[in-house]
C-alpha cells in the first residue's frame, strides 16, 4: 500500500512539474525569438497595407489614448491571410508583449509594449483603492510626486524593468492619482549617447523609440533642462 501511494505521489509530481515547466520553456523560446516575430509582423503589416490601399491593421482607440498605445495591431485582420497565427510573444497568443504601430502617417513601424510593466502598475492601483487619498510622498515636479509605498502596504519599493536598458525604473504619481513609469535614467543615457540639441519644451521621448524595438508606454511627457542637459518632466 505504501509503495503504491509513493508511486501515485511521484506520478502527480511529474504531471504538475510538466505543467509548470512547459509555459516557462515556451516563454524563454519566445523571448529569444521575438526579433524574428517582430520582423514577421512587420512584413504582414506591409502586405496588408499594400493590399488595402494604405489602410492599417489596427484596433480603434479613443483619440485621447497616449500616442504609444494608440495604434495596437489587430491580429484578426492579419490571420490567417498574412500570418498563420499571432506571434507567440503577443498577448493574443499568451505572450507578454503588445504589438503596436508608430509613425503611422509616414512609415508605419511595428514596436512592442512590455505588458509586465502594466501588471506592476495595476498592482499599485489596486492597493491605492484601499487607501483614502493618493499616497503622495515628495513633489519632484509640478503635479508629479514619488509614491509613499508604506501607506499602501509595500515593505519594499516596487520597480519595473526597463525594456530599453534593463535598469530598474521607479514609478511616479500625478496629482490625479495616475501612476506612470519614470524613464529619466533611460532618457539621460540616450541624451549622452546621441548628443542631439533639444530646446526646452520639445518632446524627447522619441529618443527611446529610435533604434529600439520598444516604446515608452505608461510614461509622462519629458523635455530637456538645457542648462544641465538632463531630462525633466514636461509640465504646463
Amino acid at each position: 500500500m505504501k509503495k503504491s501511494f509513493m508511486l501515485l505521489v511521484s506520478s502527480l509530481m511529474i504531471v504538475l512539474l510538466s505543467g509548470c515547466l512547459y509555459p516557462n520553456e515556451k516563454l524563454v523560446k519566445n523571448q529569444v525569438a521575438y526579433k524574428d516575430q517582430l520582423a514577421a509582423v512587420q512584413t504582414a503589416v506591409n502586405q496588408y497595407r499594400t493590399d488595402s490601399e494604405g489602410l492599417l491593421p489596427i484596433k480603434t482607440r479613443d483619440m485621447n489614448t497616449p500616442i504609444y498605445q494608440k495604434y495596437p495591431i489587430d491580429f484578426n485582420k492579419l490571420v490567417p491571410k498574412y500570418m498563420q497565427e499571432p506571434p507567440g510573444t503577443a498577448f493574443e497568443n499568451g505572450g507578454v508583449f503588445s504589438y503596436v504601430l508608430v509613425d503611422v502617417e509616414t512609415n508605419p513601424t511595428v514596436k512592442l509594449i512590455d505588458l509586465r510593466i502594466a501588471e506592476q502598475i495595476r498592482d499599485i492601483k489596486i492597493r491605492m483603492k484601499a487607501y483614502k487619498y493618493p499616497p503622495f510622498k515628495e513633489m519632484i515636479a509640478k503635479g508629479i510626486f514619488t509614491i509613499d509605498y508604506k501607506k499602501i502596504g509595500y515593505e519594499e519599493e516596487p520597480y519595473v524593468i526597463s525594456p530599453f536598458s534593463g535598469k530598474n525604473l521607479p514609478l511616479v504619481i500625478n496629482h490625479k492619482g495616475e501612476v506612470f513609469v519614470d524613464y529619466s535614467m533611460d532618457l539621460y543615457d540616450r541624451l549622452q549617447k546621441y548628443k542631439r540639441t533639444y530646446k526646452p519644451g520639445e518632446d524627447i521621448l522619441p529618443l527611446l523609440v529610435q533604434d529600439s524595438d520598444f516604446v515608452p508606454a505608461y510614461s509622462l511627457p519629458y523635455t530637456i533642462d538645457s542648462k544641465k542637459n538632463e531630462p525633466v518632466f514636461l509640465v504646463h
